[in-house]
């Protein structure tokens, strides 16, 4: 056992084309010709990189989109109040905040171009409603850079991170919508965070362990709120009894409503389901 992970047995080389075929499938159904989407994934651990069949899936995905011009990212490893918008120089930093793993997740780098263009466009969009400051020296967390490594792992496309400046889902949305612009612009939007999170109430830390009762009727909850276009519906979350252990914490339930903010529910697809140590892996493309 390595770094708390019970490792799945190897996937065939059929499974992972399979499914690498699928999530190609699913979002060049949703893609809008000369828009990016906006999407929200999980982003997993710094093991992630290591699980064969979740890494297919997450490169699948980046090899069906056009190649962005750059990248905002809201992972749910930042909540900060003024939003706040991180470095902006190339080779952008990243930020090891986690503990207990083998060193080599610590030797991790990469490199991406800085998004300047990006940071100045996002302080314009948003200035009418919020507060935006600059922190320049802050990097990319895990949860911003882990989905990068198997999606766009030559680091080659201009990346910035912004923090969430609430967790509150109705301000999440309105960030959201004031950043719909820059999708036409041939940028990407991605809340990275977990649909369901209850890491506390684990028992069973295989990576294909099946989930937890808590983690299969939150998710079925989410697919079928998302299903009936109920923005409203997802916003009262915490109402479902499940929610108080797939998120005891709402941080990575939080970035979905950046998401639905800046993309249409009315046809969105779901490129990846599943679960990973019994926390589902749901991730949505909005055209």
């Amino acid at each position: 056992m390595e770094d708390g992970f019970l490792p799945s047995a190897p996937r065939s080389r059929s499974e992972l084309k399979a499914a690498a075929q699928t999530v190609a499938g699913l979002a060049n159904d949703a893609f809008v010709r000369d828009r990016m989407p906006a999407i929200y994934l999980g982003h997993g651990a710094p093991p992630l990189v290591d699980d064969e069949l979740w890494a297919t899936q997450l490169a699948a995905w980046a090899r069906a989109l056009p190649r962005p011009r750059a990248i905002l990212m809201v992972s749910a490893h930042w909540e900060n109040e003024p939003l706040t918008i991180g470095a902006t120089r190339d080779g952008v930093p990243l930020v090891y905040d986690f503990s207990g793993f083998p060193e080599r997740y610590y030797e991790t780098t990469y490199p991406a171009p800085a998004a300047p263009e990006l940071a100045a466009s996002v302080r314009k969009l948003l200035a009418p409603v919020e507060n935006v400051v600059a922190q320049p020296e802050r990097g990319l967390d895990h949860g911003a850079y882990v989905p990068l490594l198997v999606m766009y792992p030559k680091a080659n496309v201009p990346v910035l991170q912004i923090s969430m400046p609430s967790l509150d889902p109705k301000r999440l949305l309105e960030v959201g919508a004031r950043l719909r612009p820059l999708r036409d612009e041939g940028l990407l939007v991605i809340g990275s965070g977990f649909l369901t999170h209850g890491l506390p109430y684990l028992k069973d830390f295989r990576t294909d362990a099946p989930p937890p009762a808590w983690s299969a009727e939150f998710d079925l909850w989410a697919a079928e709120t998302l299903a009936h276009g109920d923005v409203d519906g997802l916003t009262r979350f915490r109402d479902v009894p499940s929610a108080r252990y797939a998120h005891p914490t709402t941080e990575h339930f939080a970035p979905l409503f950046v998401t639905l903010g800046a993309g249409d529910l009315s046809s969105f697809v779901t490129p990846i389901t599943g679960y990973y140590m019994g926390l589902s892996k749901r991730s949505i493309q909005l055209p």
